[in-house]
């Protein structure tokens, strides 16, 4: 399998700053419940210049590649707000962000800042599971009036749901990165052995089954 030189550099900076963790033989546990031999946090690559500015320039990109320049740049609440802010001060872009939900109180905005009906948004996320929540982010700025060109988001764990509500919502998803590419990447440097690998292939194909190795 060929795996794209960008994403390979990327997927080594989160491995050595601890970005992402793999423990395939003592779990993490999601908020769902979940047993996940993985477990991603992008807010770490904020506390980092240089990959911080290596993201920001792979977003733009990106964008560019796939989408043109939009009118808006959408960052999701919360992990996307700040990737969202630098992409749009790089391309010279509005920022807004959407949260999960409106406020209960005040001017009950999910979307803060300005976008008006008609314009073409891209959306920024730090990382997508299910996509569920991510997409919720799409669904406000449709109902806002706003042309979602797509999303780019850092990282992906490529789960088969996630393509599967991609594809129902009719949102183009590009990410930086992936959970192939990691995998491939934490055993050319050793990060892992090739037990853990089999492992990590088998969560990829099943979570639930992965998961319920280890009990509730």
């Amino acid at each position: 399998m060929k795996y794209d030189d960008s994403a390979l550099i990327l997927a080594a900076h989160l491995l050595q700053i601890k970005a992402v963790k793999l423990s395939p033989k003592q779990p993490f546990t999601w908020a769902s419940g979940l047993h996940s031999p993985i477990y991603c946090d992008n807010r770490v690559t904020l506390s980092y210049p240089a990959v911080r500015t290596f993201i920001r320039q792979q977003f733009v990109e990106k964008i560019m590649q796939n989408y043109g320049k939009p009118d808006v740049i959408a960052g999701v609440a919360t992990g996307g707000i700040a990737q969202g802010a630098l992409v749009a001060q790089e391309m010279g872009l509005p920022f807004v962000y959407v949260r999960s939900e409106k406020k209960s109180h005040g001017m009950q905005n999910q979307i803060e800042g300005v976008i008006s009906a008609g314009q073409s948004v891209v959306v920024i996320e730090d990382l997508v599971s299910t996509g569920k929540s991510s997409l919720l982010a799409v669904d406000a700025l449709r109902e806002a009036g706003a042309e979602v060109k797509g999303m780019v988001a850092i990282f992906t764990y490529q789960m088969e749901i996630a393509k599967k509500n991609f594809e129902e919502k009719g949102c183009q998803l590009v990410t930086l990165s992936n959970y192939e590419t990691l995998i491939h990447k934490a055993i050319e440097e050793k990060y892992i052995s090739e037990e853990d690998q089999q492992s990590l292939m088998e969560w990829r194909k099943d979570q639930q089954a992965w998961s319920n190795r280890f009990g509730s």
